[in-house]
C-alpha cells in the first residue's frame, strides 16, 4: 500500500468513526427530547465535534436524519433475518416483520422502555421527508420493502399469497403499517403497550385476508 493509500483510508476510518458518534448522539438526543432535541448545535455539543466536522460528514440536518432511518432500517432487517430463520412458512415470516414494526421492538425481544419520543419523532420526520426528499426517503427503507417482498414472493410461489407485483405488493404492505403505527404514535407519544399488541394483532391479520391467494 502507497503511502497516499494509508492516508486515505484513515481518512476513511476517521469519518466512519465521527459518523457513527454523530448517529449515536442523534439517537440520545431523540431518546431524551424528541424531535425539538435534535439539532445540529446539540449534536456538536454532545460529541464534541468542530462545526466543520459535522458538515464532513452531512451535508445537513436533513441528510442526518436519513441517516438514521438507514441505520435503524438496516439494525430491523438483520434482526428480522435472524428472527425469521426457524420459520418456513413465508407467511409466518411476514407476520413477525409486520408485527414487529407495529410493536416498534427487535423480533423476540422482551417488552422495554424505549423511548416513545424517538419513534415520535421519526413518525414526523418519516411523512416529512416523504414529501421533501422521497427519492432519499424510498433508498433508505428499501432494504425493508426488499424483505418483505421476497416473503411476499415465496407465499406466491406455495400458493399462499394472490398473484402480484411482490414489489408492489410490499410497498403496500409497509405504508399501511408505516401509517397507522405513525398516526399512533403521533395521537399518543406515551403510548399503550396493551393498546399496541392488539393493533399488531388487527394489522396483520388486515393484511393476511387481503394478501390470501
Amino acid at each position: 500500500m502507497s503511502v497516499a493509500e494509508a492516508v486515505l483510508k484513515s481518512e476513511s476510518a476517521s469519518l466512519d468513526a465521527r459518523r457513527r458518534l454523530i448517529l449515536t448522539a442523534a439517537y440520545e438526543l431523540l431518546d431524551g427530547a424528541g424531535l425539538d432535541g435534535l439539532t445540529i448545535r446539540a449534536v456538536l455539543q454532545r460529541t464534541g465535534l468542530a462545526r466543520r466536522a459535522f458538515y464532513e460528514c452531512f451535508a445537513e440536518k436533513d441528510d442526518l436524519m436519513l441517516a438514521v432511518f438507514a441505520h435503524t432500517i438496516g439494525s430491523a432487517v438483520a434482526a428480522y433475518d435472524e428472527a425469521m430463520a426457524p420459520f418456513a412458512d413465508p407467511l409466518e415470516r411476514l407476520k413477525l416483520i409486520v408485527t414487529s414494526i407495529v410493536l416498534e421492538r427487535a423480533p423476540g425481544a422482551a417488552p422495554g422502555r424505549r423511548s416513545s419520543r424517538r419513534g415520535a419523532a421519526l413518525a414526523r420526520e418519516h411523512l416529512r421527508l416523504g414529501e421533501a426528499r422521497p427519492g432519499d426517503l424510498q433508498a433508505a427503507l428499501a432494504p425493508l420493502i426488499a424483505l418483505i417482498a421476497q416473503q411476499l414472493s415465496a407465499g406466491m410461489a406455495s400458493g399462499q399469497v394472490r398473484e402480484a407485483d411482490p414489489q408492489r405488493l410490499a410497498t403496500l404492505v409497509y405504508n399501511l403499517v408505516s401509517t397507522t403505527v405513525h398516526t399512533e404514535l403521533l395521537a399518543s407519544e406515551r403510548g399503550d403497550r396493551a393498546r399496541r399488541e392488539q393493533l399488531a394483532g388487527d394489522i396483520w391479520e388486515f393484511c393476511r385476508r387481503a394478501l390470501a391467494g
